[in-house]
């Protein structure tokens, strides 16, 4: 029988990894599906208008008179819906019931969802370690949910008929949701650390990357969202044999503009499947200067009104 100690050489160390990341999503896979994890605190009115999207016979105004016990979130969604993403009409709307009706009730869940976690992300008080990997996957969040909304316009903006289902307001919110998983993940360590449990820190960042993406998929599948997220956050297709451009096709086109002006190193093993039209929008977006792109990235986000 191998000495414990055997586990730290070099070829047994990823064994070590694996294991230990096995053991540790299935904890929290379990919690998930059981209802038992640390599903991100955000307010009770954002979980109510989750509870109302899955039920038929919810109504704008159901959504509406939600919105009214939290006013601050009944603002951002009046603000959200006037923005120049989500207002196409250009036509200000100064009351909840317009402006949910504008929006859409799946969208008004969507947004709500979006600006909880970005808010969660900035305010939580765990170790000092994981409170900074939060704030920087609020960041790379918002990077990519941006980029995201400039690769949907490149392909709107041929206005060819392969494009139509693609919508600019719905990238931006998959982006901002892709990694909503490693909080649970997060969340889960600190407990775990707080039982008397110890798990190193290297160790455990390794896992946080690894599964962050199927944590995601778990969560936004337990909260209700479409396909359309769930592919984004799992960065797996769910589809079958379909052609069109999805917003899955745009995240990977988005996360490899982002990995190239980064100068990532990983960037040579990465790859994306795109049409003509794609590789023309990865391109020109690509040779943007650093300042322009950072001005575009800056300015759709102040658009949004998230």
């Amino acid at each position: 029988m191998s000495h414990l100690s055997f586990y730290w050489l070099p070829e047994n160390g990823d064994l070590l990894v694996k294991g230990i990341e096995s053991e540790f999503f299935s904890l929290i896979e379990h919690s998930i599906k059981s209802r038992k994890i640390s599903l991100p605190p955000i307010p009770d009115v954002v979980l109510k208008i989750q509870q109302q999207c899955t039920e038929d016979t919810t109504t704008i105004s159901d959504i509406a008179d939600l919105l009214i016990e939290d006013p601050s979130l009944a603002a951002i969604v009046i603000r959200v819906a006037n923005s120049v993403i989500f207002n196409r009409r250009n036509i200000t709307c100064t009351d909840l019931l317009t402006a949910v009706s504008r929006l859409g009730i799946f969208r008004v869940r969507d947004i709500v969802t979006a600006q909880a976690i970005e808010q969660l992300k900035h305010s939580v008080n765990l170790s000092q370690s994981c409170n900074r990997i939060l704030v920087q996957s609020a960041a790379n969040s918002r990077e990519l949910a941006a980029t995201m909304v400039l690769v949907t316009r490149g392909f709107k903006e041929t206005q060819s008929e392969k494009y139509r289902h693609l919508e600019t307001d719905k990238a931006l919110l998959c982006g901002l949701l892709a990694d909503i998983g490693l909080f649970c993940i997060v969340e889960e360590y600190h407990n775990y650390l707080e039982q008397g449990n110890y798990l190193d820190e290297s160790i455990a960042f390794q896992i946080f990357d690894r599964q962050c993406a199927n944590a995601s998929r778990l969560v936004l599948s337990t909260w209700g969202f479409d396909n359309d997220f769930l592919e984004v956050s799992a960065n797996q297709s769910l589809s079958k044999g379909s052609a069109d451009v999805s917003y899955l096709d745009v995240a990977r086109i988005a996360n490899h503009i982002l990995m190239f002006r980064r100068q990532d190193e990983s960037l040579d093993e990465h790859s994306v499947e795109i049409d003509v039209t794609g590789a023309d929008i990865l391109y020109k977006l690509s040779n943007l200067s650093d300042s322009e792109f950072s001005t575009q990235i800056d300015e759709l986000i102040s658009a949004s009104g998230l």
